[in-house]
Parts: C-alpha cells; structure tokens; sequence
C-alpha cells in the first residue's frame, strides 16, 4: 500500500499510488507502449525468472495500470489489486481463477444479466456445480453453503433491483463452506461500502461506471489479499490476456481524482429524486436504500455509509407505461450504462437481464413496469421536473388503456 495511506479520502484518490519520473510531472504519466527495453539478456532472463523487478510487456505490468491498482487498493483498504480490461472480465477472472472442473460455485439470484449467464449457462458447461439462492433469506444460505464450495459470487446492492444482502452473514456461511466469497461493489461504489471489512475475500469493480464516470473507458479491478491475488487471480489475468489498456488506466486515474466530488452530489439528487417518485401514484414501488420504505433499510445503515446513486422503480401500467415514461424525458438519457455524470436509465427486462430466465425475473422483481435509474449530476431540479414529464406521459397513457 501507498505512503498515501495515512490521507483522508479526498486526498488519497488525488495523491494515491503516484510515482513520478525523473521529469517530476505533477499529473499522472502514460506510458503506451507494449513492451519494455532491458540493458543485458541477462537482466531479461532474471526477469522472467523473477530474479530481479523489472517490466516485461504490457500484458504482464504497465507504470500506469500499476499507479491504477495502488490507488484503487488504497481506496479500497485491500492489500492488492490488478486491473482488467471490463467489469465483466474482472468478475469472470474472480471466479475463474479460483475454481476448477468439479468445484461448486454459489450465488445471489439478484445478478447483472452477464453474471447471471456465468453461472447460469457457462459454468455448467464446464463441470462447474452451480446454485443460485435469494440473498436475503439467511436460511436459503445456509442450505446452499451446507456442502463444500470453492466460490460465493454476491451483488449488493444487487443489479438492478437494489437487494441489500448481509456481508459478514453471507461471509461466515461462505468460509465455513470453505468458499471465497467474491463481491460486486459497484452499485454502493468504494465511497460508501468496504466489503472486505465485512468479510470478502474479493470485491470487483466495473471502473467504466462511477470510477471512471464520464462515459469515456471502459475498465474492472479486483482487490483482495495479495496472496489470492498472486496465487490465483493475477496468473490468470496475465496468461488469459485481460489486460487493461495503459491510456484507459489513465483515464481512470482522472476520474479518481474528481470521484469523491462526484459520488456525494450524485447520491444527494438521488435521494431527492427517489423521495419525489416515492409520492406519485403511477409508481407502485420505488427501491432506494436511502429511503426507510427499503426493506433492507436498517442492514444498508449498516453496511453502506451512505445510499449511493442507484434508483429502481415500478411504473404501473407494464412495458407500455414503462417505455412511455422514458421516452417522455428530456434530460435523462436512455442508456444502459451507470455511475455517469448524466442521468440515464433503461429497461431491465428488454435490455442487461433481457436473457434472465422469466421465472427468476419474476422472482427478482424485474417486472416488465421496472425501471433502473443512474442519478446524474445534473441540478436536482431539472431532474425532477423531467420526472413529472415522464410521468404526465404515464398518466395520459394510463387514460387510452
């Protein structure tokens, strides 16, 4: 970890991880370049025998993604983190690395729709066991972790409905079970949750969402113990090819910068945003943890420092109704992205978990009236004022049916 360590927040994710070159830049050098210059063979092949520290190729270790990993380490109160090319790479890399053919993979029903197709379709076909269980029932956990399993992949808050699910429950169930438990921290965003201190062995990150933040990059990590890391996760990183680019490791380390400023606003319009759908009568659920109406309130008070940016919501009426509402905004975009700057939102069900077995959608309660909701940066005005436009559409639609 950093010298940064002893910072507070704000300051870390300006100063963290930075090693200057002899130039004394004071932003963060990019190194693009795929390979690297030794000054004898010999020094080459102490390097590949790990005799001596020395950058290889790009693939294996780049100054810039390795700035990456240390801020993000740091940030996150982890011992080590290696970069990945996509949030999906860096969840399919946590899991990946640390089973085999045989093993016994268990998750929360409540995943984004490519995780959800991980376990679902292609472990199976691997020989991998694989058990989903609903996150909040803690006898449902016990069931599934009553036998040996290698990993626990969970969410929470889940993608997209925001389910809170008991960290340090789901941690004590999964170790007795003799699993690493893997966290998708995306939603709550390092600002305001640190599932390692609630018991993860690994927590990923898509970067492309609030790290990044400006729609720019796409990016993952995954952080943890530097002997899990060494032992499983970075061989697999490197020998698979899921390297992330040097440029958009720097472009991150950008959106790091501005990160606490932005996760807090956006957090704020949230709120505001998610009281004023709360009132209306077209919306037969609004799920914000930052709102006492969420179910798992209390244990998102526990876990999470503050509620972050995610809203979902229940327009009556179905996907009529639904696509209705979207198609009435005027400055919240259409998009299946999140953690942006600009507010943006999509359909559930006909986009990210269009592949979600029906029978689990129901389950999940991704109706075809759920919408998801990334708040933006916009004045928390303008926001709920396209709102109510949205809504007004609903209510006209509501009169033809």
């Amino acid at each position: 970890m950093s010298k940064s360590t002893s910072l507070r927040l704000a300051s870390k994710l300006i100063h963290g991880g930075i090693e200057r070159t002899p130039f004394g830049e004071t932003s963060d050098a990019m190194f693009i370049t795929s390979g690297f210059v030794y000054e004898s063979a010999e020094q080459a092949e102490r390097t590949f025998t790990n005799e001596e520290k020395h950058y290889q190729y790009s693939r294996f270790g780049n100054p810039t993604n390795d700035a990456l990993a240390r801020r993000l380490a740091d940030l996150e109160g982890a011992e080590a983190c290696v970069t990945t090319s996509t949030g999906m790479s860096a969840v399919m890399a946590g899991i990946l690395s640390l089973i085999k053919a045989g093993d016994r993979v268990v998750a929360s029903r409540a995943l984004f729709g490519s995780s959800y197709w991980i376990i679902q379709n292609y472990l199976p076909s691997l020989g991998i066991e694989t058990c989903l269980v609903d996150g909040g029932d803690e006898a449902s956990w016990a069931n599934a972790l009553n036998q040996p399993t290698a990993v626990v992949l969970i969410e929470t808050p889940s993608n997209p409905m925001l389910d809170v699910l008991d960290i340090s429950m789901i941690a004590r169930l999964s170790h007795k079970a003799g699993a690493k438990l893997v966290v998708d921290n995306v939603f709550a965003t390092p600002i305001y949750q640190k599932p390692i201190t609630f018991g993860a062995d690994l927590v990923v990150y898509s970067c492309t969402k609030h790290i990044d933040g400006q729609g720019r990059v796409l990016g993952g990590a995954i952080l943890g113990s530097e002997q899990v890391l060494n032992d499983h996760v970075i061989p697999f990183v490197r020998n698979m090819g899921l390297s992330l680019s040097p440029f958009n490791a720097w472009v991150l380390l950008k959106g790091l910068e501005t990160m606490t400023l932005r996760v807090e606003k956006m957090t704020k319009n949230a709120l505001l945003c998610a009281e004023f759908l709360e009132k209306s009568p077209f919306i037969t659920h609004v799920f914000y943890p930052g709102l006492k109406s969420h179910p798992q309130y209390e244990l998102a008070k526990k876990q999470m420092s503050d509620a972050s940016t995610m809203i979902a919501l229940e327009i009556k009426g179905g996907k009529e109704a639904a696509f209705a509402f979207m198609n009435a905004l005027n400055v919240i975009l259409i998009s299946n992205n999140l953690g942006d700057c600009r507010s943006l939102m999509t359909h559930p069900a006909t986009t990210t978990h269009m592949k979600v077995s029906m029978e689990d959608k129901q389950r999940l309660g991704i109706t075809d009236g759920a919408i998801r909701f990334s708040v933006g940066l916009e004045d928390p005005q303008d926001l709920i004022e396209d709102l109510a436009r949205g809504l007004e559409a609903v209510a006209a639609c509501s009169k033809h049916t």
